[in-house]
């Protein structure tokens, strides 16, 4: 009887307050997901955080000391992910950076390889980025892991310290050299003698996950690791 009531509220509160798929637009969803089964099946997934020594990996190799590092899935053009990073970066819409952020919890939680993590740091968003934006996307993911993996997200410990311009069209070395000086620990003793995921949205080049990783590597004791939610193909 209240398993029907429950059916009917929601298919009359389907009639005023639509909720779509933000991969193909169908309706027939639960309330509190983004995706279709069919959209979500078709998210595709790295399983780099199972894999030693995976592509996103290999992009530190001889750069920076670093434990472990993955991406839960590819990014492509015109995909199913694509539409929801834009949703998130572009037009306002938190709730896609909860619903990968989550996607990529679990894949951690269930990872040996991450298991020994203290803590999350959100990698710091271009501060006239954020201004407009509103917030940081890095954090919005970082919220959706939380919820899913009981990890303490640590926000304002590492900071930029001025503005760089976007690095879209520039290369590896190009982008490695702007972002030189471009981080810094306000206070280190959180930091200390902990192991640190470093959460971000994309990585392509890692030039700006590089600069941060080697900031925060400064603080004695300190171990790092690096996540995203994507690889770019």
């Amino acid at each position: 009887m209240i398993s029907s009531i429950k059916s009917y509220l929601n298919n009359f509160s389907h009639l005023f307050f639509p909720h779509y798929c933000e991969g193909c637009g169908t309706d027939i969803l639960l309330d509190d997901e983004m995706l279709c089964t069919k959209c979500s099946f078709e998210l595709p997934e790295t399983d780099f955080i199972n894999a030693i020594d995976n592509p996103v990996e290999k992009i530190f190799y001889g750069r920076i000391n670093i434990i472990n590092a993955a991406s839960a899935f590819y990014f492509t053009k015109d995909s199913v992910l694509q539409r929801l990073l834009i949703q998130l970066k572009y037009k306002n819409n938190k709730q896609a950076g909860i619903y990968l952020g989550k996607k990529l919890g679990q894949q951690l939680k269930e990872s040996e390889r991450f298991s020994d993590i203290d803590i999350i740091i959100p990698l710091p968003l271009n501060p006239k980025k954020e201004i407009i934006r509103g917030y940081n996307q890095a954090q919005i993911i970082c919220e959706g892991i939380a919820s899913v993996w009981n990890k303490p997200i640590i926000n304002n410990v590492v900071i930029r310290t001025h503005f760089t311009e976007t690095q879209t069209h520039q290369d590896r070395i190009h982008r490695w050299q702007n972002m030189q000086s471009v981080f810094a620990v306000t206070n280190s003793k959180v930091l200390q003698n902990k192991h640190i995921l470093l959460i971000d949205d994309v990585i392509t080049t890692g030039a700006t996950l590089e600069a941060c990783a080697a900031t925060i590597l400064k603080v004695p004791g300190t171990k790092l690791s690096i996540a995203t939610l994507a690889y770019t193909i």
